[in-house]
């Protein structure tokens, strides 16, 4: 877009915008604001508005606590669903410590960090996120349930497919902001739904899935229903996941491609290479896309969802998949994330790994052949991805590169929050023990 600060002020005037948010998010991709009047956009604009970052989860300690909120232009929009008079609009911000310096926990610039490391080499990486999410009912006081708002599986439609007027106004709103959508529709669980973007920038994809969370939730609470990111809210069904697909760019071409492909896919070498260094890095790049308890229970087998580091082309338990697209639209699919990760964090990880790979000219393993289950008699064992957030730390603090990618003093927080977290989880008593055993013991 490449907004000026002129623009911004004129835009603001024509559209009657009279209160603006200061967007960031936290250690773990959570969105927050500080939100001032249409009379402080200058301050804003200047880089003089400030956040207590020691009210942030994740930044205490880390460095200072005062921090000043640095917007970016690109990255403003007028909210669709405010008033029509005195409308709300939103920047995106960095963060930038007293003394004018990038706060470098934050994980916006961790991003950064990654697509100047590509830019030097002379990439730029393409993202197309595959967002999925559940739409539950409320009871009669509005708290949420654990009632889908329907019954419908893949790609049904009205009236069976209760979700579709909820997908198409998500759509329309981000439409509404700015955003480019490539599809929608329902998923295979019942109230799951699933949302594209098309291909972007890496950090517009970021920036557009914290963007694509608050507008689904937003909507669906403006329709009398909760929508949910995370990854396994039922049982005995699938979960949702944040499928990614992968392209490199150079001078605006798809380096990816490359029609004299010895294996016939249409991949050129980079793009091989690139993938190698993703799954040789998988397990300690687990504990950011799979940031959860939960997220583990989604990764297990028949339920469509990633167990073993692996790719393929024709079938769907590999980690990465090869879609089937033009010779000048390659891109890899990467399976196992879902949309608790934070995407800043997870897209730094992603792409360094995949730099690591062409700059060490690493081989690709060979591709896995139908629907492996990775112990198959006869065949070479594959690697499994992490089973647990307890596997995933351990992998995580032991990937030398994971760690140069985010910087000691953010892993060292991140792991701190985690590791509480699996030990809150350890000893939480939850109703399917009490069912097992309270009776039987």
């Amino acid at each position: 877009m490449g907004y000026t600060r002129d623009d911004i002020i004129d835009m603001v005037v024509d559209h009657d915008v009279k209160f603006i948010r200061l967007q960031f998010t936290d250690l773990f991709g959570t969105l927050k604001n500080v939100a001032i009047t249409v009379s402080q956009l200058e301050k804003a604009l200047n880089n003089e508005c400030m956040v207590d970052g020691a009210s942030v989860e994740g930044f205490l300690h880390l460095e200072e606590n005062d921090m000043y909120l640095k917007p970016d232009l690109d990255t403003f929009v007028i909210f669709p669903w405010r008033p029509q008079h005195g409308k709300v609009a939103r920047f995106i911000c960095d963060l930038y410590t007293a003394d004018g310096k990038p706060f470098t926990a934050s994980p916006r610039y961790v991003l950064q960090r990654a697509v100047a490391k590509a830019k030097e080499m002379g990439y730029q990486l393409q993202v197309g996120p595959e967002c999925e999410f559940f739409l539950f009912q409320t009871d009669d006081s509005g708290k949420p349930t654990l009632v889908p708002h329907d019954q419908a599986s893949y790609f049904d439609l009205s009236p069976r497919d209760m979700g579709e007027n909820i997908r198409r106004e998500i759509c329309l709103t981000l439409e509404d902001m700015g955003f480019e959508m490539e599809n929608s529709h329902h998923e295979n669980a019942p109230g799951q739904n699933e949302v594209d973007f098309r291909y972007q920038d890496v950090l517009q994809a970021a920036d557009s899935i914290v963007t694509l969370k608050l507008v689904v939730k937003t909507v669906a609470q403006r329709n009398g229903l909760v929508a949910s990111f995370m990854p396994k809210p039922l049982n005995n069904t699938n979960g949702s996941g944040m499928h990614v697909n992968l392209s490199l760019e150079k001078d605006g071409k798809n380096v990816f491609s490359e029609e004299q492909d010895p294996r016939g896919l249409g991949l050129s070498p980079l793009a091989y290479q690139f993938m190698a260094g993703v799954l040789a890095h998988m397990e300690g790049i687990t504990l950011l896309t799979n940031p959860t308890v939960n997220s583990y229970k989604r990764l297990r087998s028949g339920y469509e969802a990633p167990q073993f580091i692996s790719w393929g082309v024709a079938n769907r338990s590999p980690l990465i998949r090869i879609p089937k697209g033009k010779a000048d639209h390659k891109r890899i699919e990467l399976r196992s994330p879902d949309s608790t990760c934070n995407p800043y964090l997870s897209f730094a990880a992603i792409l360094m790994a995949g730099l690591w790979g062409i700059e060490q000219q690493l081989p690709v393993p060979e591709p896995v052949e139908g629907n492996r289950d990775g112990r198959e008699g006869g065949q070479k064992p594959l690697r499994m991805l992490p089973q647990s957030l307890e596997e995933a730390m351990k992998a995580f603090a032991a990937d030398e590169l994971i760690q140069d990618t985010l910087g000691e003093a953010l892993c060292a927080k991140y792991l701190e929050a985690k590791k509480l977290e699996w030990d809150q989880y350890c000893t939480f008593v939850t109703d399917w023990e009490r069912q097992q055993y309270f009776g039987a013991y």
